[in-house]
């Protein structure tokens, strides 16, 4: 039985949905459907719906941005037919600016229909949990985890498993906040008996004492280690290298971290589930109850567990959210997303890039050529 090619779309049809509220794009013939990524878009909504309706094949090459191998290939996920052939040249290169806002307001109308990953051709069966597969890919397997598609994961067979893997972004607000409020409450009325001295295990003479007034310094101490700990564990555990001789530790990485490098998109997995993030927790309080006095510790690990919390949500944002071009956060948006795909040894700052220029891990800047 002949497999049916791909379905052909005139100038007419495509600018007709693009006013309904569709976002479609082409390069070169090849047409596709960027509706439901307009919002995900690190460059901004505003900027894919300009180029609603047009052939994309000199964007993709900047300025401003360069798009990487992962990106292209990202593309290919929501390819849905040609242009008809002497068509090409008809779509217009920029769109009217009423046109976009109007598009941005209206409900999408589109029955268009694309596959986010080539299943027939992927190394891991997708019908399947992920999870006991991947270590099987040995050699394969970094290459494989650092080429992003657009659809969720299933680790585990047990649905039970599987509901404790996945966690709503508010979850880690509404379960980490109070503990915050609560333990600095805590610690500042600790403060304020005046019992709490620094060294006093060594030396009482020149013992040092902490008063309440210090708490929001030791306060902001904690999340400044925190943005130390966040870009070590980014980069030294999250982004190990597994031996592909080690089916056990493949494994264990992409549990840990290279699920979200697979699938950056997948809003369940953007966020620390609590029951594991309360171990980790846990043992970084016991270390500073072993290294500082108790009231002192908790005043530092509070400002950390404060830190914790806001990295989180500015993960999940730095991923769903639509920051205001030239604001912080729209530069950290588009850094993130560099390191997701073109710079995976790179760019390892997530609420911040300040620790990626000590130890010499930004990202570069790109350069393009001014024509004459």
């Amino acid at each position: 039985m002949a497999t049916a090619g791909p379905r052909s779309f005139s100038a007419a049809e495509v600018r007709a949905r693009c006013a309904q509220g569709a976002c479609l794009v082409s390069c070169h013939r090849r047409l596709y459907d960027l509706s439901g990524f307009v919002r995900l878009h690190p460059g901004g909504e505003q900027l894919l719906r300009r180029r609603a309706g047009t052939d994309v094949s000199a964007a993709l090459d900047g300025p401003p941005h360069r798009h990487s191998a992962n990106a292209r290939r990202w593309l290919e996920q929501y390819y849905v037919g040609e242009i008809e052939p002497g068509d090409e040249q008809s779509l217009s290169e920029t769109v009217d600016e009423k046109e976009v806002v109007a598009a941005a307001q209206t409900p999408e109308q589109t029955d268009l229909c694309y596959k986010t990953v080539d299943v027939e051709k992927d190394l891991v069966d997708w019908q399947k949990p992920l999870l006991w597969q991947v270590g099987y890919l040995g050699e394969k397997y970094d290459e494989w985890v650092h080429q992003p598609v657009d659809r969720p994961i299933r680790l585990f067979h047990s649905d039970f498993l599987e509901f404790l893997s996945k966690t709503a972004w508010y979850v880690v607000f509404m379960v980490w906040t109070p503990v915050v409020l609560y333990l600095s409450w805590v610690s500042y009325t600790s403060l304020a008996q005046g019992n709490t001295r620094l060294f006093s295990s060594f030396t009482t003479e020149y013992s040092i004492p902490i008063h309440k007034y210090y708490f929001p310094f030791i306060f902001l101490l904690g999340m400044i280690l925190w943005s130390l700990l966040e870009y070590l564990i980014h980069r030294f555990v999250f982004h190990m290298k597994p031996p592909a001789s080690n089916y056990y530790l493949i494994t264990l990485h992409f549990l840990l971290h290279g699920q979200h490098h697979k699938s950056p998109f997948d809003s369940s997995r953007l966020v620390f589930p609590p029951v594991p993030a309360s171990l980790v927790i846990g043992f970084f309080y016991g270390v500073l109850r072993l290294l500082l006095p108790e009231v002192l510790g908790l005043s530092v690990f509070v400002g950390g567990l404060c830190g914790y919390v806001i990295y989180d949500m500015m993960h999940y944002y730095l991923h769903y959210g639509s920051p205001k071009k030239g604001t912080y956060l729209y530069g950290l948006k588009a850094y993130h997303v560099k390191h997701h795909f073109e710079h995976q040894k790179s760019g390892f700052g997530i609420s911040t890039r300040f620790w990626d220029y000590p130890f010499r891990t930004l990202i570069p800047e790109e350069t393009f050529k001014k024509e004459d």
